[in-house]
């Protein structure tokens, strides 16, 4: 099943940014507000903060067209997601740009991100890895966990939600099993 989500409209997703981005970039505001005091310099450390997000919400908007395009497979064994093969293209020159300029910088953190962002592009999650669900009917969204750094996000349409749903549900029995 292949949907497009609105990255700036869906909560799962807002979340997600929250934790990814707010967190570290909320941090070294605070680090710099505490540092300077009242001094007006401040905002010469904030400010290239700011530009670079909405730098980064503009190039989102353009190239991305502001949605996530992902596909997803339920099977006996598990569950596929990976981004549709149009968006997947566009990640993956974006991640070797980020890889190549990485490594022409002598910044290799940078190039990491660009590998790590490659290597998340099609996720398998085995049912019985699952070890939380949650269902989000309001967001048509359905959250698998597995281990530490196993997620999947189900992103459905209104129609398609309860179906996937019960599918989910049928294939993670075992979780209100242990329950018991």
């Amino acid at each position: 099943m292949a949907v497009s989500v609105p990255i700036f409209r869906n909560t799962v997703i807002l979340k997600q940014l929250g934790i990814a981005i707010g967190i570290p970039f909320g941090l070294i505001a605070l680090v710099i507000g505490l540092a300077s005091g009242k001094s007006v310099y401040a905002f010469y450390g904030l400010g290239p903060i700011a530009v670079l997000l909405f730098f980064t919400w503009i190039f989102i908007i353009v190239v991305y067209r502001g949605k996530y395009e992902a596909e997803f497979v339920l099977d006996d064994k598990g569950v596929l997601c990976r981004t549709q093969a149009k968006q997947a293209k566009k990640n993956r020159i974006v991640n070797a740009i980020t890889v190549v300029l990485g490594l022409l910088s002598g910044k290799p953190a940078v190039a990491g991100v660009g590998t790590l962002a490659q290597s998340r592009q099609e996720t398998f999650l085995k049912w019985n890895r699952v070890t939380n669900v949650k269902y989000k009917p309001k967001s048509h969204t359905i959250l698998l966990r597995g281990g530490w750094t196993e997620q999947v996000a189900l992103f459905c349409t209104e129609d398609n939600y309860a179906p996937v749903e019960r599918e989910v549900m049928t294939r993670t029995i075992h979780l209100r099993e242990k329950r018991l």
